[in-house]
């Protein structure tokens, strides 16, 4: 297989697998030596065993950190710091796109960005949906509600005033409350419970704030 063949299969796809290429009379160790050297040149980038990108000029599209996390590992979706700051609810961006994910945790460094994936049970995964990221992409993304109690959850001493201070959260009426509550029952937390107290008091003193102004 030649490069231009390799852009006609991709297409616009942000990121492809490997296995894409191993359909019909191929010698799969063929089409893994080709793709190391595409990598050696520059001209793709590998994210992970069997997930790469086609890299500029090549890209027709440029892959969202959240759809290639959600890529990387199965059975995950994006959430707390990252989820957060995408939904403008702490001022910060994140350089890790954090995800939550009922496999392993693990952590990957690729030239698109780092990622990282927190183990829960698999009775945790809920709270997600596919959200639109605009140019044809989507990823599964926690809601306000899960992002925030997941990032709870998996802080030490993430209940507490001072942590939910450092949070620094803002636009505290994004949140529902009856969908914070209904999420931290999947918790069965007393962690869980008292952080979600005190978060709804964060954004009740919030509104009078600001309506106050």
């Amino acid at each position: 297989m030649d490069f231009a063949s390799l852009l006609e299969i991709i297409g616009n796809e942000p990121v492809f697998e490997s296995a894409l290429l191993l359909a019909g009379d191929v010698k799969p160790a063929a089409v893994r030596l080709q793709l190391s050297r595409w990598v050696a040149d520059g001209k793709i980038y590998q994210l992970r065993r069997g997930l790469y990108a086609l890299a500029p000029p090549y890209n027709k599209v440029k892959p969202h950190p959240f759809l290639i996390a959600n890529r990387l590992k199965g059975a995950s979706y994006v959430s707390c710091q990252s989820a957060l700051a995408h939904y403008g609810m702490i001022p910060e961006t994140t350089p890790v796109t954090v995800s939550v994910t009922s496999s392993r945790q693990a952590r990957w460094q690729t030239p698109l960005g780092d990622f990282e994936f927190h183990h829960v049970r698999q009775a945790l995964l809920t709270g997600y949906r596919l959200l639109d990221l605009g140019g044809g992409q989507g990823a599964f993304v926690a809601s306000p509600e899960k992002a925030l109690l997941d990032l709870i959850y998996l802080q030490a001493g993430g209940d507490s005033q001072a942590h939910l201070q450092e949070l620094r959260l803002q636009n505290l009426e994004r949140l529902d409350p009856a969908k914070l509550e209904q999420q931290a029952e999947h918790f069965g937390s007393v962690k869980i419970r008292r952080a979600v107290d005190r978060v709804i008091k964060l954004a009740r003193t919030e509104a009078v704030e600001y309506e106050t102004l």
